[in-house]
């Protein structure tokens, strides 16, 4: 059996090109001030013997680990895909990378990612949401490096925020069904205490709801989440045999507001003559479907966009906290008046 061979190093780069080690790091490193001659025959050394650059030993002595931690609550969520992949647009232009951790809609969870990713020393920090657990914040408020809660807009922020209120977002939608003519509206939603964007949207129907002296109690759980549009046609078919007045319903996401406009077909009830339906997050089914889906854009990509060009302005020195907020829009479609 033949002895492994040792990988080349640094040192046997140098000495076949005739500079020092120090010049070779450089070189990998981008150093500007590195002849370009100099340059190409390190790189074409490195490549003609195998060496492979250990930047993470490198990111480690300057103490930058080239890495932002997230946390998101779905990985199959399109809204929350979009986001994370626009903090790669930006931070990917700046020769950094993202470590994703998935919550599961779960904040015991959250904090037990938030502790392990924090290990790992990132240089940034990205949660989904403004709820945490008291530790998961005390380890935030602790971690000396920027924090940026996302898709909410805290009362009490633990430092940065890029997001929207929730709650304002659906209180938009009831506004417009009821300047529409629809008085019996129903909200369709997941669990409460685990989702906690989707509560907000909730309140947010109860409050808009009881300010127009409508009736706010039509509410629908659809199971755990995230809400699949199984789980809202399900939910779908309780409201219409428990409640079979219901004029229209709005729906905590555009996958469930897709299941209550198919089980809305099966039973042969035009949308929206006799139902209007209204999601949220203006997801590609949504503008596909038939009829389109009334929906909340909550500009997704837009959110990882700015919070990623935040994180880049921090770590270049800008010291002023910002809260930037997110203005979704109504998207007014087919399946309401």
């Amino acid at each position: 059996m033949k002895p492994n061979r040792k990988p080349p190093t640094m040192a046997d780069i140098a000495r076949i090109t005739g500079v020092s080690p120090m010049t070779v790091s450089r070189a990998f490193k981008g150093d500007s001030l590195i002849r370009k001659e100099t340059r190409e025959a390190i790189l074409k050394t490195a490549e003609d013997v195998g060496y492979v650059f250990d930047s993470t030993a490198s990111n480690l002595r300057s103490q930058r680990t080239g890495f932002v931690a997230v946390t998101i609550p779905s990985i199959n969520n399109a809204n929350f895909a979009d986001t994370v992949a626009g903090l790669s647009d930006v931070l990917g232009g700046a020769g950094m990378q993202i470590l994703l951790g998935y919550t599961n809609y779960d904040i015991e969870n959250e904090e037990r990612l938030i502790e392990q990713l924090l290990r790992r020393k990132p240089q940034a920090i990205v949660v989904t949401g403004g709820k945490h657990t008291a530790r998961a914040r005390r380890l935030l408020e602790n971690a000396q490096i920027p924090v940026i809660e996302t898709w909410d807009a805290p009362a009490e922020p633990i430092g940065h925020y890029v997001g929207f209120s929730n709650a304002n977002a659906v209180r938009g939608m009831v506004d417009h069904f009821v300047r529409a003519g629809y008085q019996r509206i129903a909200f369709l939603g997941g669990d409460a205490s685990r989702d906690t964007r989707g509560s907000d949207r909730r309140r947010g129907f109860v409050s808009a709801m009881k300010e127009h002296g409508l009736d706010s109690t039509r509410l629908i759980a659809a199971g755990v989440p995230p809400i699949s549009m199984r789980e809202g046609a399900i939910a779908m078919a309780t409201l219409l045999q428990d409640l079979p007045d219901t004029e229209a319903v709005i729906c905590v996401s555009d996958l469930s507001a897709f299941g209550a406009l198919t089980e809305c077909q099966r039973r042969e009830l035009p949308v929206p003559d006799r139902v209007a339906i209204g999601g949220f997050g203006n997801y590609e089914i949504a503008d596909i479907c038939v009829p389109t889906l009334t929906t909340i854009d909550a500009r997704a990509r837009e959110i990882g966009h700015r919070a990623g060009s935040l994180i880049l302005s921090i770590l270049d020195g800008a010291e002023q906290l910002n809260h930037i907020l997110i203005i979704p829009e109504l998207i007014v479609r087919q399946s309401s008046r």
